[in-house]
């Protein structure tokens, strides 16, 4: 499965080498001098025994997001390199000082992913579309700061760019996609079909209107052209506007 951005989200910490996190003592072993001066040398001459993901795509194409601190705020958005010149230390100094002031992992997106390959996996028919995110309302999630926009525009920026734009798919093959192929491939029941006794999760959208708006710059944006939802049978969104109603249920393998 994969998402339609030219960009992967995960921690900071995965631009450092895994070894640091043996022994379930993550921060205490980075703060370590000698364990920085080990990881200087790993991280900026890679061996390719590990993905160095900032090495490959340089600190100009890495944007951390999830600070907590309010002295680390300031930095949400920018690119490493940026980050990093505001501080007047090497990029990798940065990386090091920031996860020891965080203390946790700070979600980071990684802008390593060519366009064009992004259109080539979409298209092979084994893959399937989804967000590798959770679902998020504008209401509560913009105040945690920015994040991918993948949380919001998946499905639609698929419909939008790729099928009414740029025509690399069908409508029928990209809502296969994200319905019935998913389904299978995970193995649920009654689900991801329009077939008699099947539970009934049906998206009523406008296939020439819809439209991610979620960027980057300003993920916390709300899709276009999508009028009603039904989950398991119970209408969710009516007319743009949530119902209020929480039918969902937690589904599992062969159920």
């Amino acid at each position: 499965d994969m998402y339609p951005y030219p960009a992967s989200g995960t921690g900071l910490d995965s631009v450092l080498p895994p070894w640091i996190a043996e022994g379930g003592r993550y921060f205490e072993t980075l703060a370590d001098p000698s364990v920085q001066e080990r990881i200087r040398a790993q991280v900026l001459t890679p061996s390719g025994e590990w993905e160095a993901l900032a090495h490959g795509i340089g600190p100009e194409g890495v944007m951390p997001v999830g600070f907590e601190k309010p002295e680390n705020l300031q930095y949400a958005g920018k690119r490493l390199a940026e980050i990093a010149a505001m501080r007047g230390q090497h990029w990798l100094d940065t990386v090091i000082e920031l996860l020891l002031s965080e203390q946790h992992r700070i979600f980071t997106i990684y802008f390593g992913i060519d366009e064009a390959n992004v259109a080539l996996g979409l298209q092979q028919p084994w893959v399937k579309v989804s967000t590798d995110a959770g679902g998020v309302d504008p209401a509560w999630a913009k105040p945690l700061g920015p994040m991918h926009p993948r949380a919001y525009g998946t499905y639609p920026r698929v419909l939008a760019k790729y099928v009414r734009e740029e025509k690399r798919l069908t409508l029928e093959e990209a809502i296969r996609k994200m319905s019935g192929a998913a389904a299978t491939r995970l193995g649920l029941r009654d689900r991801g079909l329009l077939r008699p006794c099947y539970y009934a999760d049906i998206v009523i959208f406008n296939p020439e209107t819809v439209a991610d708006r979620a960027t980057f710059a300003d993920a916390h944006q709300l899709s276009t052209g999508i009028r009603d939802v039904w989950v398991n049978g119970t209408r969710v969104v009516r007319n743009e506007q949530h119902t209020g109603a929480t039918p969902g249920r937690i589904v599992t393998r062969g159920n």
